[in-house]
């Protein structure tokens, strides 16, 4: 059975609400999955947005949340999940605010995507102390198991 990622939010291809993004409550969505791989050491979440700044000429992809170490028997989590409430072990990274936890769509101009990625690991990583997106790809190398992706777009309103 393939890693599988979803929302109730939303669906993949399309549109986040508002709530998720910093025109609402900024709250991560709920996210769900499935299909584990049963070696699994831990899950990695990712969350960028590989149009910044501007989906027409794109110059950097934009890191809106880090969560690694996350057990591998867990499969979801609930609708903006405070730091307190992730489940045991569970360690974040940095976003690209430079600081830890969900930084919701913000898009300066246009329609961007927004990717959400779960990877299954065969090691539990070493507490990388709030670790960038390069830091802990660097870290996973060589341990995917598996991956799963969702995508929804968001436009700032006029």
């Amino acid at each position: 059975m393939p890693l599988t990622l979803a929302s109730a939010s939303f669906q993949h291809g399309g549109a986040i609400p508002a709530r998720h993004t910093c025109e609402g409550d900024d709250l991560s969505p709920p996210l769900a999955w499935s299909g584990v791989p049963g070696n699994a050491q831990s899950l990695v979440l990712l969350v960028d947005d590989p149009d910044a700044p501007d989906p027409k000429s794109p110059t950097m992809t934009w890191v809106h949340w880090i969560l690694y170490n996350l057990p591998p028997q867990v499969h979801q989590l609930a609708d903006g999940i405070a730091a307190e409430d992730l489940p045991m072990g569970t360690l974040q990274g940095l976003n690209d605010w430079r600081r830890t936890g969900y930084g919701g769509p913000c898009p300066p101009i246009g329609r961007h995507r927004y990717f959400h990625k779960l990877f299954a690991l065969d090691t539990r990583l070493a507490d990388l102390a709030n670790p960038t997106k390069a830091t802990l790809e660097a870290a996973m190398q060589g341990h995917v198991l598996a991956r799963a992706e969702l995508m929804g777009w968001y436009q700032r309103r006029p």
